[in-house]
């Protein structure tokens, strides 16, 4: 098995990323009055103003449905992505091994001094603080189901940093208001910096909204990025609450901010993509900044709005 020199490949063959997609210019509600599939997403957004004017934090939702029909509350806004930047982040890793001939399997050597021990880092309490040889599949695993934050600053590190993730992220076309400017290791030192990692709601659906529908079949390692957030482990009780005893399938990736001062978070997030057993499928983003409400309050909300969501586009 080869053991991948990532940096050294990922650079001298940038340009041949393929894009993932063009944008979709048909996202802003144009049909936003649409009943003709069975679904009314002016009653939705009505009922998610109104339930978000509620709340004494700013909240984020997009949604899209069967990559047409949008509805958004304050879905053009910037919001903090904490852990969800992991996705976009896989996405990139995905591109970069499969143009240089790579596979997931090839591994990786991580030394002792990459494994942080003031950070949240179950991949650490596995196998201690010591010099590991790790595929690249079980790294991203660690990431993407349990939101390691040593695995996703050795795959950031491997990628080139921060500086050359943004620009493998433009070439592939991501949507452009997805932005990434601190590892892990840089919010931990200083949350502010947590800042420099955004997302809109609308643009974060997008993306899940093209992996789920022209990416996730592209190859093996967007296959296994498929099945990885298919698996997530974290945040149990926001999105995936509709789906407990559903044959649906929620693919997605959670964000957690910092505790505040007065017993809040600065941030707390859930975005992804639902298919449906009926053959529908959408994506949505939602988004909390400055919560005064603890992880449980603050995850009920994110799992009230998935609820609504659920009940008008998904029986």
């Amino acid at each position: 098995m080869k053991n991948i020199k990532f940096c050294v490949y990922l650079i001298l063959n940038f340009f041949i990323i393929t894009s993932c997609s063009a944008k979709n210019k048909q996202l802003f509600s144009e049909n936003l009055d649409s009943k003709s599939k069975g679904y009314n997403l002016v009653e939705l957004e009505t009922r998610l103003k109104s339930f978000i004017s509620t709340k004494n934090c700013k909240i984020g939702v997009a949604v899209i449905v069967n990559s047409r029909d949008t509805v958004s509350v304050n879905g053009e806004i910037p919001f903090q992505m904490m852990s969800v930047f992991k996705f976009p982040l896989s996405l990139a890793i995905a591109d970069r091994i499969d143009a240089n001939g790579y596979s997931l399997k090839d591994s990786v050597e991580i030394s002792a001094e990459e494994l942080l021990e003031d950070t949240y880092s179950p991949m650490l309490g596995k196998y201690g603080k010591r010099n590991l040889r790790l595929p690249v599949a079980e790294i991203m695993d660690w990431a993407l189901t349990q939101s390691d934050n040593n695995a996703a600053d050795i795959l950031i590190k491997r990628i080139g940093g921060v500086e050359r993730l943004t620009s493998i992220m433009k070439i592939l076309d991501f949507p452009e208001n997805i932005k990434v400017g601190a590892t892990e290791a840089d919010m931990h030192r200083d949350q502010e910096l947590s800042r420099l990692n955004t997302s809109t709601p609308l643009a974060m659906a997008e993306l899940f909204d093209q992996f789920n529908v022209r990416m996730r079949n592209k190859s093996e390692s967007f296959r296994t990025i498929a099945s990885l957030i298919e698996q997530c482990k974290t945040g149990t009780d926001r999105l995936a609450v509709p789906f407990a005893h559903t044959s649906d399938t929620l693919g997605h990736k959670t964000g957690t901010g910092f505790d505040t001062d007065e017993g809040g978070l600065s941030a707390l997030n859930d975005c992804g993509y639902v298919n449906l057993a009926n053959g529908g499928h959408y994506s949505i983003a939602v988004l909390i900044e400055d919560t005064p409400a603890d992880m449980k309050e603050s995850s009920k909300i994110i799992a009230e709005i998935s609820q609504m969501v659920y009940d008008v586009v998904g029986n």
